[in-house]
């Protein structure tokens, strides 16, 4: 009786050990509750699938092994070893220049994204064989896409039978092995499944389809600044901008002329394809752009949320600044501003990166917020 709703898939990286399938296999099947594989996949090198197909397919050691445990025989054939491929797509025997590296890490990576994909399957990956490097993709493609019920193993087997190139997992009736004239009874034998506890940060941070390593670049992006800048959110309709757990009132005209500077972030951006804003401040527009008939308008539409289409404040506002907004208003109202996110933040740091910063560029002054584009959020 099968113990979940899961589609249970299984992953492996393998080298010149096959022994690390049936020994893991075997320690899933032997859990409480079990865990019965319906699909498996063992990425490897060309000199891999060779071992794989000459020890556990073509000896008969799966079969056997499949029909002492009842586990279905047909999840290991050849359409389920996956060969890694090198830069120049051709199939790899070995992983030996930084090249065979590179490419292997993205296809891992891509392998475990797309198996991550399907919310009706779960992912137990093994990292026990392979190349160290493998293991170590393995283990970083599922820290990128793992979701919360997909698992990450390492097998462990008794030392002298691991050592025993005979040894594939612990049959129900004993074996005699031999090696070196010493005689191992498999009753002896013990399999470990250590399950490794790994960071998920999928739909934590947004991750587009990239390189291994770009992957982790961005990662790591988005960790350095969430720890330096956290998300800003604004609340027309309630009139709240709430900066990390902070709720900052503000006034009309102070939110919807703060919410325009956000949205030159957003919506304005010079370089949408970058992900990340750093010091840039190309952006902000100048204070005299600010003071047009175009810019009171736009604001208006935002004044249209708080107060409602048809309200008199509206109409109030749009006849007061029909020829646009004085600079002077516009730099007395930045100073209201900054002092009432510096008084409630009470963190001069954090205060700098969602403060209306002014500055001189272009010959004229520009207004503008530092905060990272990817950590506005506006409603």
């Amino acid at each position: 009786m099968k113990e979940s709703n899961f589609k249970e898939v299984l992953i492996f990286v393998a080298g010149t050990t096959p022994q690390i399938i049936t020994e893991t296999i075997y320690a899933l099947i032997h859990q409480n509750p079990p865990i019965n594989p319906d699909e498996i996949y063992v990425i490897t090198t060309t000199h891999g699938k060779r071992l794989i197909k000459e020890n556990l397919i073509d000896s008969g050691r799966f079969k056997e092994f499949c029909k002492e445990f009842n586990v279905a025989e047909n999840i290991l054939d050849e359409d389920a070893i996956v060969i890694v491929k090198g830069h120049n797509g051709n199939p790899l025997d070995d992983i030996k220049e930084a090249d065979d590296n590179k490419s292997l890490g993205d296809f891992i990576t891509s392998f475990i994204r797309d198996r991550a994909g399907d919310d009706k399957t779960r992912l137990h990956c093994s990292l026990a064989g392979g190349r160290k490097t493998m293991s170590f993709y393995m283990g970083s493609a599922l820290q990128l896409f793992g979701r919360p019920w997909d698992k990450l193993y390492h097998v462990l087997v008794t030392p002298e039978f691991e050592s025993n190139p005979e040894f594939y997992y612990k049959p129900k009736k004993d074996r005699v092995l031999k090696k070196n004239g010493k005689e191992l009874h498999t009753k002896d034998a013990q399999i470990f499944l250590a399950e490794l506890p790994f960071i998920r940060i999928k739909d934590k941070i947004p991750l587009n389809w990239k390189s291994l390593k770009e992957l982790v670049e961005e990662g790591q992006k988005e960790i350095d600044t969430s720890l330096t800048q956290p998300f800003i959110f604004i609340n027309l309709k309630e009139r709240v901008v709430t900066i990390g757990e902070k709720d900052i009132e503000f006034k009309p005209f102070h939110l919807v002329f703060y919410t325009y500077l956000l949205k030159q972030k957003l919506e304005r951006c010079p370089y949408p394809e970058r992900a990340y804003c750093y010091d840039c401040t190309d952006c902000f527009p100048q204070l005299n752009d600010l003071s047009t008939p175009k810019v009171t308008e736009l604001l208006s539409r935002d004044y249209e949320i708080i107060y409602g289409p048809h309200s008199g404040h509206v109409e109030n506002y749009r006849r007061q600044w029909k020829d646009g907004i004085e600079a002077a208003k516009l730099r007395s109202d930045r100073s209201k501003i900054n002092r009432e996110i510096i008084e409630n933040l009470e963190n001069e740091t954090l205060s700098t990166y969602y403060t209306i910063s002014s500055l001189r560029k272009y010959g004229g002054t520009r207004f503008g917020i530092r905060a990272e584009k990817g950590k506005i959020r506006i409603e």
